[in-house]
């Protein structure tokens, strides 16, 4: 085999399908997992909208403007970016503007910190982790007690960080520049949800808390918690962003993957790892053969297989070199009734789908199997 014919034309996610349950930056995140060779489902679990009358905002600005507290805290770009926009939609941006030089602002992180810069400000000081932990640290150290503490929030959740300046003696104002709400149309949800449940997927990515508690809210209005809770234990690797996004999952048993840099990049990173990883590899017929979500790799070329050469595959692969009955074959096809023709018939098109008709081997009058090679055989004799 020459060098043209080894160099895999394929990314680390082919064969894989990924699901996608972000609203914002959602198109960011699946153009990411399809450059490299994942398919994506993508469904809002969730939609970012204003609050409802601005009420609680323009509230909120007000108190900042006429009541000037001692901290702001800057959670996120988008945010504090709305919230200065929305106060020049009232006529309040440079008063806003003005009293935000005046006091010590604080920016979770590097987005964030641009842009307050973007708006003319200065931050006091933006944590290296990125982390809201080491925020509230450094407000404690400080001494909290009778000071005024602004927060800037954006519909995520932030485990403890009110209710600890309180304890601490701090007196905190929320400021909600956005919340979030179910999706209009909840149709793709319930898509996503079926693919889950069925092992359609191989992955689920959270891109925030809300999001994740909206999925696990309607599987269980619809009966399937215990089914999802089951796929993303076992078959559908759960991957969050970040810890504080991983909650609600983890609050239900859900062991989560993260990378160490909450963001997306790395996060399509750590699938590149972990998914081709989990995919099962056998030497059969003198070939290496790495069985995907949708599709297997023969020697590194990536083979597309239907549906329901994949259940086939996937049943036969558990006995590797094991002879399957064709009724329990027939069982592992979706909705193919008591014919065992339908076994022949999705055997002929994986065989063709694979490319080397000899790695699976037909048993007259006893069914299929994996032409495992000799040297593996002994690996895989019980079973």
């Amino acid at each position: 085999m020459d060098d043209e014919q080894q160099r895999p034309d394929h990314g680390p996610l082919a064969g894989f399908t990924v699901g996608v349950t972000a609203a914002r930056r959602a198109d960011e995140l699946g153009a990411l997992l399809q450059r490299r060779g994942a398919a994506v489902l993508h469904a809002p679990a969730l939609r970012i909208v204003p609050v409802a009358d601005d009420s609680e905002l323009l509230a909120a600005t007000k108190e900042v403007i006429d009541h000037a507290p001692d901290v702001v805290v800057a959670t996120t770009a988008i945010g504090f970016r709305g919230w200065i926009e929305a106060a020049d939609g009232w006529g309040l941006g440079e008063e806003l503007l003005a009293r935000l030089r005046g006091v010590e602002v604080l920016a979770r992180g590097p987005k964030v910190k641009g842009a307050i810069r973007a708006a003319g400000l200065t931050e006091e000081w933006s944590p290296a982790s990125e982390s809201m932990a080491e925020v509230l640290d450094r407000l404690l150290e400080e001494g909290v007690e009778g000071r005024r503490v602004a927060v800037q929030l954006h519909g995520e959740p932030l485990p403890g960080f009110v209710e600890a300046l309180r304890v601490g003696g701090a007196e905190v104002l929320g400021v909600p520049v956005y919340r979030w709400m179910p999706p209009e149309d909840i149709g793709p949800v319930d898509r996503l949800l079926d693919a889950a449940v069925s092992r359609g997927l191989d992955a689920l990515t959270f891109t925030s808390a809300p999001a994740a508690a909206s999925l696990l809210s309607r599987a269980e209005v619809r009966g399937l918690q215990p089914e999802l809770l089951a796929a993303l234990n076992h078959d559908v690797l759960p991957a969050c962003v970040g810890p504080v996004t991983a909650l609600p999952l983890q609050s239900l048993g859900v062991d989560t993957v993260s990378p160490e840099r909450f963001r997306l990049g790395p996060l399509v990173q750590l699938l590149c790892q972990e998914l081709p990883g989990r995919a099962r590899a056998l030497p059969i017929a003198g070939h290496r053969v790495e069985i995907r979500g949708h599709a297997v790799l023969v020697d590194g070329a990536l083979r597309p297989v239907p549906p329901a050469g994949m259940s086939l595959l996937r049943a036969l692969s558990r006995r590797p070199g094991w002879v399957v009955a064709r009724a329990e074959l027939l069982r592992a096809l979706p909705g193919t009734g008591r014919d065992e023709h339908a076994v022949e018939t999705a055997m002929a098109r994986l065989r063709t789908a694979l490319g080397a008709p000899k790695l699976i081997q037909t048993v007259v009058k006893r069914g299929y199997r994996l032409a495992l090679d000799p040297a593996a055989d002994a690996k895989y004799a019980d079973g």
